[in-house]
């Protein structure tokens, strides 16, 4: 599972980072805390962390019940496919956000990758202890 663990922590870095882009984005449009809206540059940045955070809450936990009841070599694989995909929709999102789908598609297919083969881990136990 360490690599799983790995992974995990690498999201969360990543979800660091782009909050940090959140702040250098307020300074350089000058919004001001607690505003969360401004110039269409700061809101797509702003937007970019705030779907990272709502996407993390799949993320995480599928790829920890992928890694716990699949497997952890194909949980870390899944997992790095999906920082790279994040990181693609971010750039995209935030440079120009036409451009987004790609990233975004590598996201969705990812968590529900991790979260039906988290079900169908879960399940294996289930009847297997039955």
């Amino acid at each position: 599972m360490v690599y799983v663990y790995i992974v995990m922590v690498l999201a969360l870095i990543e979800y660091v980072v782009l909050g940090g882009l959140v702040g250098y984005a307020r300074g350089k449009y000058s919004v001001k805390a607690p505003a969360c809206t401004g110039p269409e540059e700061f809101d797509r940045t702003f937007r970019v962390h705030q779907n990272t955070l709502e996407g993390l809450v799949v993320f995480l936990p599928g790829l920890w019940f992928f890694g716990s009841y699949v497997s952890t070599t194909v949980a870390a694989g899944l997992g790095v496919l999906g920082i790279i995909g994040r990181a693609l929709y971010a750039k995209g999102y935030i440079t120009a956000p036409e451009t987004r789908g790609p990233g975004a598609g590598i996201c969705g297919i990812v968590n529900m990758v991790l979260l039906l083969g988290s079900l169908y881990g879960l399940i294996k136990v289930v009847v297997s202890t039955a």
